[in-house]
């Protein structure tokens, strides 16, 4: 099983958030994705924003140092 991540900092936001998760199923980061973006992005939990997370995810672990824009 290879460990996938999603990383903030790789997309524009408002707030420039800078975190990153990342799990050892697409199940749970799904859920610790959508979590975050309700309750920090104030985006809407639909089936729509769902899909659109799991098509951002990444094999391995986020790089320290943030990606270049």
């Amino acid at each position: 099983m290879t460990r996938k991540y999603i990383d903030c900092r790789e997309y524009p936001s408002e707030m420039n958030c800078t975190v990153a998760l990342s799990a050892d199923s697409d199940k749970e980061l799904l859920e610790a994705a959508v979590e975050h973006a309700v309750a920090v992005h104030k985006h809407e939990d639909t089936p729509e924003l769902r899909a659109q997370l799991m098509q951002l995810f990444k094999e391995g672990t986020p790089p320290v140092e943030a990606p270049r824009k």
